[in-house]
């Protein structure tokens, strides 16, 4: 059975391969949350994935990249990355990202 809860602190954090940290909250086939820790300087470096991903800046200020354009987002903004749009992101100051994907990220889960 998926987990539905997800009590704070109760994930352990994982390193990625660009060098920052995530978690997976909760998920099910049709739907994942994930956070990302950044320090500040911390690249998502540029990729697409065929997944919808919607994003929360949780904390911290990011330079946010999507398909060729960026802006500058702060705590409480968001976006939305739509199927295989190349997008990334730089942390201007340490920071988390809560990032939702449909369908789940199966590469996230070992």
């Amino acid at each position: 059975m998926t987990d539905i809860f997800s009590h704070a602190g109760a994930k352990a954090w994982e390193p990625t391969p660009d060098g920052n940290r995530r978690r997976v909250l909760v998920h099910t086939d049709e739907l994942m949350m994930v956070e990302f820790a950044f320090d500040k300087g911390g690249v998502g470096a540029l990729h697409s994935h065929p997944h919808v991903q919607a994003s929360y800046v949780a904390e911290g200020r990011f330079e946010v990249t999507i398909d060729g354009r960026s802006e500058i987002l702060e705590t409480g903004s968001s976006f939305i990355v739509p199927s295989n749009l190349l997008h990334g992101v730089k942390a201007l100051e340490t920071g988390r990202l809560v990032d939702s994907f449909a369908p789940y990220r199966a590469d996230f889960l070992g």
